[in-house]
């Protein structure tokens, strides 16, 4: 069917076309277009037939072409002309075809050889109602999709613009900026202008200046030359410490002196060295006091008969494999009055 709906409710359609065939089978409608004032619906049909509906007359046709194109071809367009007296076709037999409506028997002119491979390829007239404009569709690598001009009173070709190497699917000559809009099957989109003739649209961003680098931006073949690395203003190096020491003495991070330590109590926001309290008292005077001038091999044996009276730990473990202990003998302390002079140690 086809069907026109109120915009303003969604779900409320105002009234169905159903197109039929000549023994009055349904068809199924490919495409379908309003005419320049709205009086008039058209469908083009699966059977080859372009039908023309009153808008307010939905059962009966007001004008219809049984064989418009090709049986079982997909029409992808229809389109009136500004005037509302000329309908355009674009059939999926390759042709397109140009029709008066007043007399819808045979068409007034056709152009074969334009291969369409989508069902929404369109035609298009141009704003001055004298040029009619569609794409054509290629095959992968088999060259380049291209627009074509054709005069509309003698349907000669005027023009030809190859587009890309892609299907041209989708073409739109816009009536107020008299630009082409043009979509293709490798999913580029370009816009034809005139420069003179057209208005807005593509002409708002082209005309545009390129934007002026900024100085900062450029890059100059300039040398730099530092006075100072010259010779003859070079400063020259200072042979002797004095000045150096003069400069470290005004330094007060080089010349600090340090910090004597704390005698007794802590003052000035410096801790003392053993501190105030009872417990830093016993730190520093028991717990931190070391000093052991015993023999260190009588400090390492002297749990050494307590540990081989009562076992506990490791003896256990290795009571069968553990060999027989062996610890040096104490050396009696050597005499040195019968060393030689030389051998004496010096005190």
């Amino acid at each position: 069917t086809v069907r026109t709906w109120d915009v303003n409710n969604e779900k409320k359609h105002k009234s169905v076309f159903k197109p039929r065939s000549v023994q009055g089978k349904r068809v199924i409608p490919t495409t379908c277009t309003y005419s320049r004032d709205g009086k008039l619906i058209a469908a083009g049909c699966q059977d080859g037939s372009i039908q023309i509906w009153d808008r307010n007359m939905s059962v009966h046709t007001k004008f219809h072409c049984r064989q418009a194109h090709a049986s079982g071809t997909d029409t992808s367009c229809l389109t009136f002309s500004y005037d509302g007296t000329v309908l355009a076709s674009r059939g999926g037999d390759d042709s397109l075809k140009i029709w008066d409506i007043r007399q819808f028997k045979k068409p007034l002119n056709s152009a074969d050889g334009l291969p369409s491979f989508f069902p929404m390829t369109d035609c298009c007239f141009s704003p001055d109602d004298k040029i009619l404009v569609t794409g054509t569709s290629v095959k992968k690598g088999g060259g380049s999709g291209k627009l074509f001009f054709f005069y509309r009173e003698t349907f000669q070709k005027l023009y030809e613009i190859e587009v890309t190497d892609a299907s041209v699917v989708r073409c739109l000559w816009h009536p107020k900026l008299n630009q082409i809009m043009v979509g293709t099957g490798n999913g580029l989109a370009k816009v034809y202008y005139d420069p003179v003739k057209s208005q807005r649209g593509a002409k708002l961003c082209v005309v545009k200046t390129k934007r002026k680098e900024r100085q900062a931006e450029t890059l100059t073949q300039d040398y730099i030359i530092t006075p100072h690395a010259l010779p003859m203003f070079r400063e020259p190096r200072q042979r002797s410490t004095r000045k150096q020491l003069e400069k470290d003495r005004l330094d007060p991070m080089k010349s600090h002196k340090p910090e004597p330590p704390v005698a007794g109590a802590g003052r000035g926001g410096r801790v003392g060295t053993h501190g105030v309290t009872l417990s830093s008292y016993i730190v520093k005077n028991i717990a931190l006091d070391k000093t052991d001038d015993s023999n260190p091999r009588e400090a390492i044996l002297r749990h050494a008969k307590e540990a081989e009276e009562n076992p506990y730990w490791v003896a256990p473990a290795y009571a069968k494999t553990q060999p027989k202990t062996v610890f040096a003998e104490v050396e009696p302390e050597d005499d040195e009055t019968d060393k030689p002079e030389w051998k004496k140690r010096k005190i």
